[in-house]
């Protein structure tokens, strides 16, 4: 198991509680996990790598468990109950500097947790029905939350207090009436201090916490659906979301306009994630693939087929298409990936029913004699 989990450069984790891991230049993907004790209450809900060196992988399922998966062994070496069905779904996974591990569920309960106990050390309130909770990639003590009529909160886990930033929801439309609010994901932009959400109103929204205006200091909308997650480029210029349709844009975070669409998908989007330094996203969904497209030139590169519903994934920073060949030069073996290929299916020639077509021709000319024979009497 150790050779199989070193080839694999994405994760994905599934509705069935499976762990999936996928080696793209080999082709193969594998599964991880104990197939006899396999239940619903083990659906996993978030991934996130659990140290820097990404030897770790923190598995959190719908039950609170989280297990602690090592990529260098190929086993699960830890499991930890932060939390139970009565608080709701996970919603965030993080580590800190420290090395203390970051929960959040549904039920808007942040929690701070430490191997040295069992109980967590801090537990904050985010309010209730959290979609998501993300940690921010430069200062790890930040996280973020907000939810169905839940707006953005930003959260200091040294000053846990109140939150240091709270977005406030846009004026009454033409109307007079209260604007809803729905946040479904939420990312830090690198190399400022603004932070993009997405909602289920089908907005995409930029805050600024270093200014005063509490508002939106920029909205762009797309589709009509509800959006349902988002990751942004390396560059920090450009979001990727996703919507319940299947659809995945590229909007551009200067000017918010769309730039462009990703094409391929046939069911909602449950999962998105750009790569750190090469310029692909990652997209998985309930059409149970894994596709991995290009954002200069918009082409898919791999679609995998992966035989259940895909909740999250997780990519490595090195190169996807890396690793050729298992530890001592032994060809590993492993479930085979079928990649679709849409060109052969359009190389091939249209066959036409022919006997449908005689069918008709044989009508046609009984109906036509019959109008001649009435004509004639």
């Amino acid at each position: 198991m150790a050779e199989r989990s070193q080839l694999c450069s994405v994760w994905v984790g599934s509705e069935t509680g499976i762990l999936k891991g996928l080696s793209l230049g080999r082709k193969q993907a594998f599964n991880f996990c104990q197939m006899s004790t396999l239940s619903r209450d083990q659906e996993v809900r978030v991934l996130c790598w659990g140290d820097t060196a990404e030897s770790e992988i923190l598995v959190g399922s719908v039950s609170g468990t989280v297990k602690t998966f090592s990529t260098e062994k190929g086993i699960f070496t830890e499991t930890r109950q932060c939390g139970d069905l009565t608080d709701g779904r996970l919603t965030g996974l993080a580590v800190t500097d420290s090395a203390a591990l970051v929960t959040c569920v549904e039920t808007g309960k942040l929690r701070v947790w430490t191997e040295q106990s069992d109980a967590p050390v801090l537990e904050l309130d985010a309010g209730p029905s959290v979609s998501r909770m993300r940690q921010s990639p430069v200062d790890r003590r930040k996280v973020a939350t907000g939810g169905k009529e839940n707006g953005l909160k930003i959260w200091d886990l040294e000053r846990p207090d109140k939150p240091i930033f709270t977005a406030k929801n846009l004026r009454n439309d033409w109307l007079d009436l209260r604007q809803p609010e729905w946040l479904r994901d939420v990312a830090f932009i690198p190399d400022s201090h603004k932070v993009v959400t997405c909602t289920g109103h089908h907005q995409v929204r930029v805050y600024d916490p270093s200014c005063p205006q509490r508002r939106p200091v920029l909205e762009a909308r797309f589709g009509e659906t509800p959006l349902t997650a988002l990751s942004l480029s390396s560059g920090g210029d450009t979001v990727v979301v996703g919507n319940t349709q299947g659809h995945v844009a590229m909007l551009d975070l200067r000017k918010g306009l769309v730039r462009g669409c990703l094409k391929g998908l046939a069911g909602g989007v449950r999962g998105l994630q750009c790569h750190p330094s090469l310029p692909l996203v990652a997209s998985c969904g309930l059409d149970r693939f894994l596709r991995i497209h290009s954002l200069e030139d918009r082409t898919l590169r791999h679609k995998v087929y992966l035989k259940s519903r895909l909740n999250c994934l997780l990519l490595s920073s090195r190169d996807l298409e890396a690793g050729g060949t298992a530890a001592g030069g032994e060809e590993e073996e492993g479930e085979e990936v079928k990649e679709e290929e849409d060109e052969v299916w359009d190389a091939l020639e249209k066959v036409e029913e022919a006997t449908k077509t005689k069918r008709r021709t044989e009508d046609e000319e009984k109906k036509r004699q019959k109008k001649r024979k009435k004509l004639q009497e």
